[in-house]
């Protein structure tokens, strides 16, 4: 009987059973809800046959509700009150007052998505927003699975059609300690770097891919100590003399400002690639999701981490679109 109930039960048939109690009378009843008496009489006898007890008994004053009738009758008006607060929530999503976004972004964005969601929540303080940070592989697999609405992170992914929109800059630089005796050298090539310990990202990462793209066609191999799944952690190993690193500028941007860090003047970096917020052609984004995708192609170079002036270069930057 509960398997039925839940399966069958059908919102005209609790409005029926409503509109009873407030008239006492199925005649009444029928002329509320724009119906034939037969028509609710049917509604009552379906619903009363999947609940599997008398919801209604007649009496004297009319035709009042049962122990079961009542139970009944609470589950119509917490329906009811669900469907009046979704009404007013797509209402209000339509004007892209309110609603729900989903966004990812690869794990060094967070040192400026943070800032861009709080100036968009200036704007739109009845949009909730729910943040997924991963690394570059762990984004990619939440596009493909529709779990997002749009996510920020560099190079679209393959084999998924995205509309992308350009936000700034990604510069990407070599750090060590303030004191490494490579600080002080005014050009440097990777071959040079070859003795060096590198800390690294995990396989997956964004940064890690680069990297490895960057030596190998260097034709170095350079010595790789520990892999690490967190920026803030290579960033504190690096300070405390376990190697150096490869890393977005944007990761180190106050580190290199309090001299804690410092970016080695090798021939060739930074590699400045882009950030980009992406969004699936096939995914249908609500008014809320939409208007956060056009606030952040617009005004999401300015939420960027500042890095003129902390970054030595010694030729022209490689740039690295979309490929």
């Amino acid at each position: 009987m509960s398997s039925r109930f839940d399966r069958e039960l059908t919102i005209r048939q609790l409005r029926a059973l409503a509109a009873v109690q407030k008239h006492r009378s199925v005649t009444a009843a029928a002329n509320q809800l724009h119906l034939t008496q037969p028509a609710v009489t049917l509604q009552l006898r379906n619903l009363q046959e999947l609940a599997g007890l008398p919801l209604i008994q007649r009496t004297g004053d009319g035709m009042l509700l049962t122990e079961a009738g009542r139970e009944v009758l609470a589950l119509c008006e917490r329906v009811e009150a669900a469907i009046a607060d979704c009404g007013t929530s797509l209402e209000m999503m339509a004007g892209r007052t309110a609603g729900r976004v989903s966004m990812g972004a690869v794990s060094t964005a967070k040192y400026f998505v943070p800032f861009a969601i709080s100036g968009f929540s200036k704007l739109h303080p009845n949009i909730d927003i729910k943040l997924t940070i991963g690394n570059r592989q762990e984004t990619i697999e939440a596009l493909r699975g529709y779990e997002l609405d749009f996510a920020i992170m560099g190079r679209p992914p393959m084999g998924i059609d995205m509309d992308v929109h350009l936000i700034g800059d990604h510069p990407h630089v070599i750090i060590a300690p303030t004191a490494h005796p490579l600080a002080r050298k005014s050009h440097l090539a990777l071959a040079d770097l070859a003795g060096e310990t590198f800390l690294m990202r995990e396989p997956g990462s964004g940064t890690r891919g680069l990297m490895e793209n960057l030596f190998e066609t260097a034709g170095v191999r350079p010595k790789i100590g520990m892999a690490m799944s967190s920026n803030e952690t290579i960033k504190q190993a690096v300070i405390a003399g376990l190697g150096i690193a490869f890393i977005s500028a944007h990761t180190v941007a106050t580190e290199l400002d309090e001299r804690r860090l410092v970016t080695l003047n090798v021939d060739g970096l930074p590699i400045v690639r882009q950030w980009f917020v992406l969004s699936r052609k096939d995914k249908v984004l609500m008014p809320p999701a939409r208007a956060m995708l056009e606030f952040l192609s617009a005004k999401g170079a300015q939420f960027l981490p500042r890095t003129h002036g902390r970054i030595r270069l010694t030729r022209p930057s490689r740039r690295a679109g979309r490929r």
